[in-house]
């Protein structure tokens, strides 16, 4: 049985749960930046204060741990959202998200308590890594089943913009504290009222996810008995090409995000000189664009399909990676054009990663399909991508970083070409 029987116009229940799926996921990562946005803050709370340094590389280092987490949240979560819904499995991933931000939050610092302040931190982001690996599959499944056919697209790319959102919001409330506390103040207990008010985003995050019904492709597994005992294990077995395809999909995306959205600003200052301040600044612009221009890539993609927008994406970055990284030369203006054009390549991804992902699965191991590979690839691929840009410019390879980006580029190439184009694909 086929859950859509005609492309037509969002409904006004389908508009209110892809508002409140997007809303929600925005709750939910804002709780995952607070931590590197406050990260330099709160360091010498948790680890011995002696030196500094130490202190925050300690820290940044549990933030590591988080992301090990993220493939065993994709597969657990994912099951659990395969199981018993996309609406339980959401409750689930914000209350853990928001939980262990109240416990960060309250947790006494290690001159009172000592070694059980760092475990209670690492703890914390163990649970918030866990949730984020959860959250991305069963949003995305939520989201592109809330939606008509012809609007799949559309509904998936609120999946990045709320992501987007959350990383916004966190660093404008990192913002807001740093300019009107002394820092004193902040160090002692101010980084904590960011956490708090994370938290309390949570609460209502999950009030907003109580509040939609469950999709209407998950009924149908319950009604017509498909769901499965164990959802990973039909996964593996049943889908292993639409797996593997998951993964292909993710990886020069995840990539090329990493580097353009989290690490040029911090690469042009290294390696040009341009001050910090100015080159986030180009950052942030850079990802305002390409927030507005999300859902818009989205209706595009609706409307010609997967595999071209897709292979825009990547044959865009593949001629943008040598003029891009040859160009950037300490200046505001170069950098702000390189970053604009490079987001505006990055939207064909973006909009699309959710849809072409749940559409590669039918309803009762979707979420997981989704979740574990995508979080698989995010691990390998895209957490490293800072890592090894970094390798590059230190041992005198700042020319071949374009070759790196090429590469990437080039594998979105092969895989996007050779995927099937499941637009108008009914959902099962």
């Amino acid at each position: 049985m086929t859950v859509e029987t005609a492309p037509g116009r969002l409904t006004g229940a389908q508009r209110k749960a892809i508002v409140a799926g997007a809303i929600g996921n925005t709750v939910e990562w804002v709780d995952w930046a607070i931590y590197t946005t406050f990260a330099s803050v709160f360091s010498r709370q948790f680890f011995p204060s002696g030196d500094s340094t130490a202190s925050l590389l300690s820290t940044l280092a549990v933030f590591a741990v988080g992301f090990l987490m993220r493939p065993i949240g994709g597969a657990i979560l994912g099951s659990y959202g395969d199981r018993h819904g996309r609406k339980k499995g959401l409750t689930l991933t914000i209350s853990l998200m928001a939980g262990a931000s109240f416990a960060i939050a309250i947790c006494p610092p290690y001159e009172a308590i000592g070694i059980a302040a760092p475990i209670v931190l690492v703890l914390a982001r163990l649970v918030q890594g866990f949730s984020a690996g959860g959250e991305f599959g069963t949003s995305s499944a939520f989201l592109v089943e809330s939606a008509a056919r012809g609007r799949r697209a559309f509904a998936g790319s609120w999946q990045q913009v709320s992501v987007g959102g959350g990383v916004l919001i966190a660093s404008a409330l990192g913002t807001l504290l740093t300019s009107t506390m002394e820092d004193t103040a902040l160090q002692s207990w101010g980084w904590r009222v960011a956490f708090v008010a994370g938290g309390l985003l949570g609460l209502v995050g999950l009030w907003l996810r109580v509040s939609v019904p469950e999709t209407e492709a998950f009924a149908q597994v319950e009604s017509s008995g498909r769901r499965r005992a164990n959802p990973l294990v039909a996964m593996v077995r049943d889908h292993p090409r639409a797996a593997l395809r998951v993964a292909g999909v993710t990886i020069a995306g995840t990539l090329l995000y990493y580097i353009w959205v989290s690490y040029m600003p911090t690469f042009a200052s290294k390696s040009t000189g341009i001050p910090l301040n100015q080159a986030l600044l180009a950052n942030t612009i850079a990802v305002l664009v390409f927030l507005i221009l999300l859902p818009f890539g989205g209706l595009l993609s609706d409307r010609a399909g997967r595999k071209p927008t897709m292979l825009a994406f990547a044959i865009g970055f593949l001629l943008l990676a040598w003029p891009a990284f040859r160009f950037l030369d300490g200046g505001f203006g170069s950098l702000l054009v390189i970053e604009i054009i490079g987001m505006v390549f990055m939207v064909g991804y973006s909009a699309n990663c959710a849809v072409i992902m749940a559409e590669q699965f039918p309803a009762e191991v979707r979420t997981t399909g989704i979740g574990l590979p995508y979080a698989l690839a995010v691990a390998v691929f895209g957490g490293t991508a800072p890592y090894i840009t970094t390798w590059l410019i230190s041992n005198g390879h700042r020319d071949q970083v374009w070759i790196y980006v090429a590469a990437a580029a080039l594998v979105g190439v092969i895989v996007y070409a050779t995927m099937p184009e499941t637009k108008g694909k009914e959902l099962t």
